[in-house]
């Protein structure tokens, strides 16, 4: 067969393929879909899927429905995923754990670059440092001299091995030689009810479980880990303006497919969410969370998973956090 026979061949496979993805875009979806929530009910990663499972739904026709998947440090719900059909019928909102779980366990059950393929980076929120109102410290450096001064008494709750949460606890008890036992929970919303109950004095979580109950008062909001405040939490100073650098850290929320998914099929459901995420209803509650909107291109969010890997990897490196086997 000559080389102009292959050649046409094969450009005909293409044209095939992409009237097959083309088509499948058009007709889809013909059946409900599930999102995958990583963590446990009432986090930050089931907040955002429920927010665009409800938008979808409206707009395309079919149910959009949330399942969670909580345990490993995200790993279970993220591994169904990337095992699942690439069909679009089976999604991911899944949080900073996905960037970080590749560096950070001895065999990561996933890929994040061969097994999934990037929708759009939904938003991102800064962690918080919380304390249980009986507390005595009220900043961060009170926390500090306290902590190091009672070694081993004031536990800090975190959203989960590989979290971003977990591990901004552990580089500022690097950082500050503070000899405090870490208990992660099943995501940011049962760390939350641990500091609430005084099962934990304290915790780092993300912003989104954590701001009606400081609004509330059943928490007490030591300082966000971002450069500015939240519009959220305006009373919360950062760690920065409390004299305390290099603890900046927040917490992604992306939606993902498996990969191979046809793209025009990755291309509707990203105009779809980037146009939910626009709307002024979504936009309220999001910013009531302190969840900032980002609703980018797949290009995009594919820049920045490779960006935060990067990142999370040297913290594990340079912090000497040992892998999980």
């Amino acid at each position: 067969m000559s080389a102009v026979s292959i050649a046409s061949r094969a450009l005909v496979l293409c044209v095939g393929l992409a009237w097959a993805g083309a088509g499948l875009a058009a007709d889809y979806p013909t059946h409900p879909v599930k999102i995958v929530a990583p963590f446990a009910a009432g986090g930050p990663s089931d907040f955002v899927a429920r927010l665009l499972a409800d938008k979808l739904s409206q707009n395309l026709g079919q149910q959009f429905y949330v399942e969670d998947h909580a345990g490993a440090g995200g790993n279970i719900g993220m591994t169904q995923v990337a095992r699942s059909a690439p069909d679009g019928y089976t999604m991911l909102v899944a949080s900073s754990s996905f960037v970080v779980n590749p560096s950070l366990y001895a065999k990561a059950p996933y890929d994040p670059f061969k097994d999934f393929a990037p929708v759009t980076l939904a938003g991102a929120s800064a962690n918080i440092l919380i304390a249980h109102p009986s507390v005595p410290a009220k900043t961060v450096k009170e926390l500090i001299a306290l902590m190091q001064a009672n070694p081993g008494k004031y536990a800090i709750a975190n959203a989960g091995l590989g979290t971003t949460p977990e591990l901004a606890s552990e580089l500022f008890k690097l950082d500050f030689k503070l000899d405090q036992p870490s208990v992660p929970y099943g995501g940011g919303a049962p760390a939350v009810q641990a500091v609430i109950a005084n099962q934990t004095p304290l915790g780092f979580v993300n912003l989104t479980p954590a701001t009606p109950h400081i609004l509330a008062g059943t928490l007490h909001g030591i300082a966000v880990t971002a450069l500015k405040r939240s519009a959220a939490l305006p009373n919360v100073p950062t760690m920065i303006e409390q004299g305390v650098e290099g603890q900046e850290s927040e917490t992604m929320q992306g939606v993902f497919v498996p990969a191979g998914t046809p793209q025009p099929i990755i291309d509707l459901l990203n105009r779809e969410i980037v146009k939910a995420l626009h709307q002024p209803d979504v936009q309220e509650k999001c910013k009531q969370v302190g969840l900032d909107i980002v609703a980018d291109t797949p290009a995009e969010f594919a820049v920045y998973i490779k960006k935060e890997i990067d990142r999370w990897h040297k913290v594990i490196v340079d912090a000497k956090i040992p892998q999980i086997k």
